[in-house]
């Protein structure tokens, strides 16, 4: 984890990340599917919008207009804890 950037799940599994951030984060996605850079935690900041584009299974539930918003939720909270955290 030192060379490379942690995902966001590796700093929610490290408790550096609430569940209450992830859920604000996508939330924040949902919102506005052109969001970008969010501040996931101290120091940290992760691009929501990239995230999903870059996860095949989210990028097609959220383009399917017959997902349901649960499914949705499930979808991006998945890319985005899978998603590379850049320091700010």
């Amino acid at each position: 984890m030192a060379d490379s950037s942690p995902t966001v799940g590796e700093l929610f599994k490290a408790k550096a990340v609430t569940d209450e951030q992830v859920n604000a984060a996508v939330e924040v996605y949902l919102s506005d599917l052109e969001a970008g850079i969010f501040p996931i935690a101290d120091g940290y900041v992760v691009d929501v919008d990239a995230a999903v584009v870059k996860h095949l299974w989210a990028s097609h539930v959220i383009a399917n207009a017959e997902s349901i918003l649960g499914l949705k939720r499930a979808a991006v909270r998945t890319a985005i804890l899978l998603a590379s955290a850049q320091k700010a």
